[in-house]
């Protein structure tokens, strides 16, 4: 840390906070707006080193504080000097609380540890590192005041008041086009305009129900519009987030600053959905995600869990009679609201993109027939074109009889003639962007600043300019206002001054109506960084606005529950969640079933028993039937050491099934896919499960590849393991709601138990291993009930005792009879059947009442033991009989399974 800060840390009992903060914290560079001294930092161009007077682009982050200038010459501490803090700041650094600056930086390591614990991710597709990383949240809000507060929420109201209308112009009557208004080329030029929806009136005449818009604040202090998004706005989970996160840091400051709260605008946007859905009381509303690899899939389930509706994805809807659908495990479910955070060109696979498989085929159908609500329409993508900006002056003089009071930043749309020469010799002051952004198509790019460019690559966007002037849009530069952000990178910590961009949401809280969350999600570029993107190492900071009346203290937790509000933060179990649970409970038994199996074979070709053939062998047909071993390695037998090699190396090979390394990784996908159904800690033990194992047996791999042979590395690997999937064990045994989904993830895990202990007593039979001191012994290690068997029996051996412990005992959860009766009463508890009775279903599965150790244990003519073995491939066939069933039935919901499993 600089010198002279260390020396500022330690006057701080001398110093009120507000001094301290402002001696501690840089100016803004020259020409941007200090948010935290409420002013314009004066152009400096003079002194050494300063930056150049040119305006900094808009996102650029210009705003790097410049080192501590040598002694006697520090410009930057005499304008810390000059300017006082705004007042809203110099409050919030006076109400820190306890530990003032000094407790900063604990506060910041606090607030990093809560955003891991919380699990709040923004997924980052490019990075190397993985799809996931830590939400990056600043510790520092950026503070609004409620004059700077009421010229946004009036400017934004009235914005999304004339958008509205626009789409409903548009997709209607279309006299803007007609009167010039609007070029026909931003309209049914743009591939986002959808010529499906044209005649759609949607209920309550509202299109817009959730939009976002982007400002900035220019050096004169005032708020510019950069642009707006209206097809799928992110923000308003991470929004959520923040505030929680941020409020707890610092409790004392957000009670005094007066912050207005944000449950208000939530409950008013759910009310007004609920009155404007098309049928339905109470109407059922869901939230569409694209799944748990979309960027921001933390937050869809975050928003989804906090306004109580549904999270599905396109697999779990369906349209049956131009209505909506959602596929659950009691069948089909009324859909009345979707809120979706999907891009229009994949929400019907049958009348837009094709190759979509996040969509629902038929929505559009539906939505045609006025049976659903969506938030927002189909259709919007063209309101986000920048073009559009600069035509909505007078769009919302025609419209509403309005001049706009929220400016937007200069735009020209260069497919006008007129505009394209008079920007074109501005392109070295201007960001050149695509006026259809985002879109897969030829014409789409990412913006460019004038800037950055010398003067051949301008003549060269000039010159596709000219040629594709439609496809440009250019818009002026501004010098983005900069905010206060604590940073930990030097030393005991630091006040940097980063680039802010502010995300605005409006949403309806009735037909054609809408109000302003008091509150928003502020982008900040990061230190090196030119754009303000999250996509590109930016970081998030809480917006506090301020208000000079009381707080609205609303909440969601109604003080008076009724059962419609209670069923409303009842989820269905969705077939999708249902399946996922199913498969998760499998590949978890799976993952135990191969680490024990693994453990106890390598054990075994370890010590003195690989002698004793048919104990080999059915080591060898359990592996070969698990996947454990590749099918071309020689027979155990024959070659113990080439077998425990192959058995070793394919551990940690996650492409072929059966390995651990796979199952882990199974387990993680089936669990990612319900994330939101599972506890931070069980869904950390998964994540941390499947790192843990395919890092460690990477770095034996290397030994390996080195002449290197890590037998006892490879039984820590699976003991670790072991422990690992004993706490997921608990996890999902002890604390996760018993509803459908988790009586699915149990029958899954008993019907892959049941067919793995059936088929190791077949194969034990067969081979004769459970006949000898070794392969009994083996057995008995394999079901996990070592220590009960021998302090029951002592050291009786034969297959009496193995009968009654592995086959009979109703009280042991390795026995078949303990899996085979739990699977029937938990598939029988699964189709609401009454209790003590059975579906038709459960009768599928051998009943244990019928079973004898008197008829088990006869050998017959060939020493056989016909009965067991009959019984073993019952189970075995029995529980993969029931896999299917339970598929068609709760899974697939076809016209052949509607009716009740127990008919």
């Amino acid at each position: 840390m600089d010198p002279q800060n260390e020396s500022l840390f330690d006057a701080q009992a001398l110093e009120a906070p507000a001094a301290l903060a402002a001696a501690l914290a840089p100016p803004a560079a020259p020409g941007h707006f200090d948010e935290l001294r409420g002013a314009a930092t004066p152009q400096d161009a003079s002194r050494p080193g300063a930056p150049s007077s040119q305006p900094a682009p808009l996102y650029e982050a210009s705003s790097v504080p410049p080192a501590a200038p040598a002694a006697g010459h520090d410009d930057d501490a005499d304008r810390r000097e000059q300017v006082p803090l705004a007042p809203a700041w110099a409050d919030f650094f006076e109400h820190l609380g306890p530990g003032g600056f000094d407790d900063l930086p604990r506060r910041a390591v606090s607030l990093e540890r809560q955003i891991r614990d919380n699990g709040v991710t923004y997924n980052v597709y490019a990075d190397a590192d993985g799809p996931q990383r830590p939400w990056s949240l600043d510790l520092f809000p950026l503070i609004v005041s409620s004059e700077s507060w009421a010229q946004i929420e009036a400017g934004v109201q009235q914005r999304v008041r004339v958008l509205d209308r626009v789409m409903a112009d548009v997709y209607g009557p279309q006299q803007l086009l007609a009167e010039g208004l609007l070029p026909p080329a931003l309209v049914q030029g743009h591939p986002g305009y959808l010529r499906a929806m044209h005649g759609v009136r949607p209920p309550g005449d509202t299109w817009l129900h959730i939009a976002a818009f982007d400002l900035a604040r220019g050096p004169d202090g005032n708020w510019w519009v950069v642009s707006q998004r209206t097809q799928a706005p992110s923000g308003l989970g991470y929004l959520l987030e923040n505030r929680l996160a941020i409020a707890r840091q610092f409790p004392l400051a957000f009670e005094n600053l007066q912050v207005q709260r944000v449950a208000a605008t939530y409950n008013a946007m759910m009310e007004g959905l609920q009155r404007m859905c098309p049928a339905g009381q109470p109407p059922h509303i869901a939230l569409l995600t694209p799944g748990p690899y979309n960027e921001t899939y933390f937050e869809h389930a975050y928003l989804a869990r906090y306004l109580g509706i549904t999270l599905v994805e396109g697999s779990d809807l369906t349209v049956r009679d131009q209505r909506l659908y959602l596929k659950t495990l009691q069948g089909l479910r009324p859909v009345h609201g979707l809120v979706k955070r999907l891009d229009d060109q994949y929400l019907d696979p049958l009348e837009l993109r094709p190759d979509s498989t996040l969509g629902v085929p038929g929505l559009l159908q539906a939505i045609r027939a006025g049976n659903v609500l969506v938030a927002n329409m189909p259709g919007s993508a063209f309101l986000e074109s920048p073009a559009l900006l600069g035509f909505l002056p007078a769009l919302a003089r025609r419209l509403i009889g309005e001049k706009l009071r929220l400016p937007a930043l200069p735009t020209w749309w260069c497919g006008e003639r007129a505009a394209m020469e008079a920007v074109l010799p501005q392109l070295a002051d201007c960001a050149i962007k695509s006026t259809y952004p985002d879109i897969d198509s030829h014409t789409s790019f990412d913006a460019v600043l004038g800037h950055h460019m010398g003067r051949r690559e301008l003549d060269e966007w000039a010159g596709r300019i000219v040629r594709q002037g439609e496809a440009h849009t250019v818009q002026s530069y501004l010098p983005l206002s900069q905010m206060p952000t604590w940073t930990q990178d030097l030393g005991r910590g630091h006040i940097a001054q980063r680039s802010v961009l502010l995300r605005v949401f409006a949403v309806s809280d009735g037909p054609r109506s809408w109000r302003v969350l008091p509150g928003g999600l502020a982008r900040l570029a990061g230190r090196d960084a030119q754009i303000a993107s999250m996509q590109r190492g930016g970081s998030s900071a809480d917006v506090w606005v301020r208000t000079e009346g009381e707080v609205d203290r609303t909440t969601l937790l109604q003080p008076h529950a009724t059962p419609a509000s209670l069923a409303r933060h009842r989820a269905p179990v969705t077939s999708r969640a249902a399946e996922n649970m199913f498969w998760l409970g499998r590949y978890t038994e799976r993952a135990e079933n191969a680490v024990r199996l693994a453990r106890l074979t390598i054990d075994l070709l370890g010590g003195e028993n690989h002698s004793a053939r048919a104990l080999l062998i059915w080591l060898h047909r359990l592996a070969l039937r698990n996947a454990l071993v590749p099918p071309e390695v020689p027979s155990l037998p024959k070659s113990r050491r080439v077998f425990e090699r192959a058995l070793i190396a394919e551990m940690g090979n996650v492409d072929k099934g059966g390995s651990v390394g796979y199952s882990l990784r199974c387990i993680r996908q089936a669990a990612a896919a319900v994330r939101e159904r599972l506890s931070q800690d069980h869904w950390n033990q998964i994540v941390r499960a499947e790192t843990d194992f395919l890092r460690h047996g990477a770095e034996q791999a290397d030994e390996n590849s080195e002449g290197g042979y890590a037998t006892g590395t490879a039984l820590r690997l699976l003991e670790s393991a072991s422990s690992a999937l004993s706490a997921m064990t608990g996890a999902q045994t002890d604390r996760m709601t018993r509803d459908d989904a988790w009586r699915l993830l149990s029958i899954g895990r008993h019907i892959e138990r049941l067919g793995f202990l059936s088929s190791a007593l077949a194969a034990g039979f067969e081979t004769g291993s459970v006949h000898e001191v070794s392969g009994f012994e083996a057995m008995v290690a394999l079901f996990d009930s070592t220590i009960t068997f021998h302090a029951r029996y002592q050291q009786r051996r034969d297959v009496a005792t193995l009968v009654d412990l592995l086959v009979l005992d109703g009280d042991n959860p390795r026995s078949l009879a303990w899996v085979a009766q739990t699977l029937r009463k938990r598939i029988a508890k699964l189709a609401g059947s009454a209790p003590d009775k059975l579906t038709a279903l459960s009768y599928d599965l051998p009943d244990p009442d019928s079973w004898t150790l008197e008829g088990l244990c006869d050998p017959g003519l060939d020493q056989r033991y016909p009965a067991l073995v009959q019984l073993f491939a019952a189970c075995e066939t029995a529980a993969y009989r029931v896999s299917d069933a339970i598929g068609t039935r709760y899974f697939t919901l076809t016209s052949e399974s509607l009716r009740s499993v127990g008919a």
